[in-house]
């Protein structure tokens, strides 16, 4: 019997579920978690954790997420895996060699697929498709592959195909394009005032270069040329005419963590304003139990269209290419090794 799950992906407070989290997620039963270094001790612990997730919520494959791109953004971290390079990296090297470049960027995501894997960590929110341009904010700064688009979109693409081929689920971010942000949306609310056609130029090229892509992360950031009331995430007119519309994204799109400081309104409110605007998913991070009651109560079944992109997008994971992980990782180290400093 197919067990019905609410659309919302959630934190947990600590190492274990403590028994307050544990009832909630057996009532409410969102479809996912998400890791953070709170949540991480050593790979008995996360299996566990993982697992006891799966069974409160009725689901013994339930996706989880992590945010493991290298550089500063690595919730996994020695000894539980190798410290990985920003995005950035693969883009010099790209600049170098471009098929270096690529060859790094997939291998890079590869092998950290395979850290995730190993630990029932199924989906992974990277690539960073965001094109940052001089004078934004640094929220994103070496997160990003490069500041050229064509340059992202490659090095998203290797990644992306990194990530699948140990049957880990991508999540580009941050649709449709967080380049220009002048502010960190997980403090304030960024507003972009470029037009239309600069925005269609630089920032939008990766994302509907890698539409086809299974999952999508939605930008809390204002585009006045777009929306100017509404950040991209509670847009309707974003999501339909842009996101769906001119970059061509069919898959399973998600929030961002709806308790960023970008978004106003209660989170209840918050939840209400992106499901009317056309995302499948809300995103809740910080594991505060009040807050995921509000997330829980504002979020509808995921049925219909939504359930749909969501059991395409799992229909990937776990499909593991088999190579040599030893010579792999030394092949990667050569590429960090040789390339440009």
């Amino acid at each position: 019997m197919t067990v019905s799950h609410k659309a919302f992906i959630c934190g947990v407070s600590g190492l274990v579920l403590g028994d307050a989290e544990r009832d909630f997620l057996e009532a409410e039963r969102p479809w996912g978690l998400i890791l953070f270094s709170r949540n991480l001790s050593d790979p008995e612990q996360i299996l566990g954790l993982v697992a006891a997730f799966c069974d409160a919520v009725g689901t013994a494959d339930a996706p989880v997420f992590i945010d493991q791109e290298g550089g500063r953004v690595q919730r996994l971290k020695p000894p539980l895996a190798p410290i990985y390079p920003p995005g950035r990296r693969y883009g010099e090297i790209y600049a170098a060699d471009p098929a270096r470049g690529k060859r790094a960027a997939f291998l890079g995501a590869r092998l950290m697929a395979g850290d995730l894997a190993d630990l029932g960590i199924t989906a992974d929110c990277l690539p960073v498709l965001d094109v940052p341009v001089a004078g934004a904010h640094d929220v994103i700064g070496d997160r990003a592959y490069a500041t050229d688009p064509q340059t992202v979109a490659a090095l998203g693409r290797a990644a992306a195909e990194g990530l699948m081929s140990e049957g880990v689920l991508p999540v580009i971010k941050h649709i449709p394009g967080h380049g220009r942000g002048t502010a960190d949306s997980h403090l304030s609310l960024p507003t972009v005032e470029t037009p239309l056609e600069d925005l269609a130029a630089h920032d939008f090229p990766p994302f509907r270069a890698l539409a086809d892509l299974p999952v999508a992360m939605t930008a809390h950031v204002v585009y006045s040329a777009l929306d100017p009331a509404n950040p991209a995430t509670v847009s309707p007119l974003i999501v339909a005419d842009i996101i769906r519309g001119d970059l061509g994204f069919s898959g399973l799109l998600m929030s961002d963590d709806v308790s960023m400081k970008a978004l106003g309104g209660t989170i209840a409110e918050r939840c209400e304003g992106l499901f009317a605007a056309g995302c499948d998913l809300a995103l809740h991070c910080n594991g505060d139990l009040d807050e995921m009651q509000a997330v829980a109560a504002a979020s509808p079944l995921l049925e219909g269209a939504a359930r749909a992109r969501a059991d395409r997008a799992m229909a990937l994971v776990g499909r593991r290419i088999a190579g040599d992980p030893v010579a792999e990782r030394a092949e990667f180290m050569e590429l960090m090794a040789d390339g440009t400093t």
